[in-house]
């Protein structure tokens, strides 16, 4: 669907209003989450937005048009549309998710916050809270949390588990990172870009997993098989293990890398960026993480 950009003269108020309803519809067809660069270039695609205005920058150097993208991820994340994940990854929650905004819808919203905001430097009560209170939590929180994720993970449905893949990618620092397992392409579930620096990136495929059991060399070297000539490096993620075998054939000399995550390392991984599980005193799973995946 193309959205014509909405006309906002400055008597109308902040003129990132009219990106408020484009980004959520960018982040829908990018699967619900996407690196920053990539929803900003999704949402200049969608609206056409010609070159000069992308050319425009700040005082100080930056991006007018990334700034103002990022001023509407701002109050859709208030108006709980956004989630506000730390790791350059936006993304949709359900509300945002089953969201369409009119130009006048997003700026009933702006408004509403800009009251809510005056009200609260009244009171001088400026500063919102960096993380939500404590609350008591339904899920896990001892030390057999990490087997209730394993158990969460091996119930997922084969497609969740690839967008599972697919956002861990993203969080990590991939980008274009794109699900394309429904193709029966060579065992090949998706591909992705990791950028080492401004002059090197490198393209990677992915092959997802979700097993109780061990990956054998065979799969490792089918999986190799598939890549050759299409990427420079692999990863398989599963949720069970790696026969030793495996290990070596994924390190073969010779031949293209292939990174071999298991079920414990991809365990580690969701705790390290805190994807399905919160940080209390150890790790509490959180359950609501893994319900867009179980669909």
């Amino acid at each position: 669907m193309e959205r014509k950009l909405a006309t906002v003269t400055k008597d109308e108020g902040a003129q990132f209003v009219r990106y408020f309803g484009p980004l959520l519809d960018a982040l829908r067809s990018l699967g619900g989450s996407a690196s920053v660069d990539e929803a900003v270039d999704r949402v200049a695609v969608d609206l056409n937005i010609p070159d000069e205005v992308l050319d425009e920058t700040l005082p100080s150097g930056g991006s007018r048009f990334r700034n103002q993208v990022a001023w509407a991820r701002f109050y859709l994340v208030r108006e709980g549309m956004l989630d506000s994940s730390r790791h350059g990854v936006w993304r949709l929650t359900d509300l945002g998710a089953k969201t369409t905004l009119s130009h006048e819808e997003s700026r009933a919203i702006f408004l509403k916050w800009v009251k809510i905001f005056q009200e609260q430097r009244k009171k001088k009560k400026q500063e919102e809270p960096l993380a939500e209170a404590v609350a008591e939590g339904t899920g896990a929180s001892s030390d057999d949390y990490r087997e209730t994720l394993r158990e969460i993970l091996l119930a997922l449905p084969s497609a969740g588990f690839e967008r599972l893949s697919q956002r861990l990618l993203r969080e990590a620092g991939f980008t274009n990172v794109q699900v394309t397992g429904q193709s029966g392409d060579g065992g090949i579930d998706g591909y992705g870009v990791l950028q080492i620096n401004p002059f090197v990136s490198f393209k990677v495929l992915f092959q997802c997993k979700r097993y109780s059991n061990s990956v054998s060399p065979s799969h490792v070297r089918d999986f190799r098989g598939a890549m050759y000539g299409r990427a420079d490096k692999g990863i398989i993620v599963t949720t069970g293990s790696f026969t030793a075998e495996a290990n070596k054939e994924a390190a073969r000399d010779g031949a293209p890398p292939i990174e071999l995550i298991d079920g414990e390392k991809l365990l580690d991984l969701l705790e390290k960026l805190e994807l399905g599980v919160k940080p209390v005193s150890t790790f509490e799973v959180d359950h609501a993480f893994f319900n867009e995946f179980n669909s």
